[in-house]
């Protein structure tokens, strides 16, 4: 896995600033603040502290963490990360301006196998519509009076025009839908520790059950290509960082040599530098070890 993202790239867009947002209907959003500046950045460059970013707030609603707080974490996730794309990455293409609906596949949050493409983009412009004109399978769209969503958007013309207008700044993405995900990958995670820690334990329904609970984890696959940069380069095609993000996670998942661990003192997960650590540092090594100490002293 480490010599495959050390030749990857891949590239997203992040804003400086996000907030959080209440639309008519009582959704709560978050969106790119209006003087909020994009900026372009490869997410490969930095995958552990982003899928460990993710797995961590997937953990906070089962630690009893306050909503303020979890969206707290999320914002400054997006911050770091951007917004994860949703409204590319749950239809079966992120082309599908090039058709007359919006198909989609068995997911959380919508219902429907199809919807109108002028509807499904409500869903996520709930505030200022695109200027978008939508004629079958014909699509015009256009932007006035931003001169760096412009630029943006003359920079990504390379992608989908879904996933180009999902960086301007009137894009915005449902806080549940967002956590969901969240907690999606830290369920993965969680059951993919637990299936072989307890393994002696279960019975071979509880196994069945697991193994088909990992069998639904995933999404559409994303494509790449062969750029020759200064070396030969796989160049990803993420139509989210949704889907990016459950590709990293999948590879790091199944690292044997360096795996995802929870820490043992400050239950925070971490890449373990090799298969037998259970503390993400020497300091939270000697902290688990003095109150160990001091717990058996007491008890005695």
């Amino acid at each position: 896995m480490k010599n495959l993202f050390e030749r990857t790239s891949c590239h997203w867009v992040r804003y400086s600033e996000y907030e959080w947002k209440t639309a008519e209907n009582g959704t709560l959003y978050l969106t790119p603040t209006k003087m909020a500046q994009p900026g372009i950045y490869d997410p490969l460059s930095e995958y552990q502290r982003l899928i460990l970013d993710a797995i961590d707030i997937g953990r906070m609603e089962s630690q009893k963490k306050t909503p303020k707080e979890i969206q707290k974490a999320i914002q400054i996730f997006a911050v770091k990360y951007g917004l994860l794309g949703l409204m590319t990455a749950l239809p079966t293409t992120p082309s599908f301006m090039d058709y007359e609906a919006v198909y989609l596949p068995k997911n959380h949050f919508i219902r429907e196998e199809s919807m109108d493409t002028m509807d499904y983009l409500d869903l996520f412009f709930p505030f200022v519509k695109p200027d978008v004109v939508k004629r079958g399978v014909e699509s015009m769209w256009s932007i006035q009076n931003d001169r760096a969503m412009m630029a943006l958007a003359m920079t990504m013309t390379d992608k989908p025009m879904a996933v180009n207008m999902s960086f301007q700044r009137e894009y915005a993405e449902p806080y549940e839908w967002i956590k969901q995900q969240f907690i999606d990958i830290a369920f993965t995670y969680l059951t993919s520790v637990l299936f072989y820690e307890d393994y002696d334990t279960m019975t071979p329904e509880q196994r069945l059950l697991m193994q088909q609970g990992m069998e639904a984890f995933g999404g559409n696959a994303p494509t790449y290509r062969i750029a020759l940069l200064d070396k030969p380069t796989i160049v990803w095609n993420f139509h989210s960082l949704m889907l990016g993000i459950q590709m990293m996670f999948s590879f790091m998942l199944t690292d044997t040599e360096k795996p995802i661990r929870i820490c043992k003192h400050c239950l925070q997960t971490f890449v373990a530098s090799r298969p037998s650590a259970v503390f993400c540092s020497p300091q939270c090594k000697n902290k688990y070890n003095v109150y160990k100490s001091r717990a058996k002293d007491k008890k005695d």
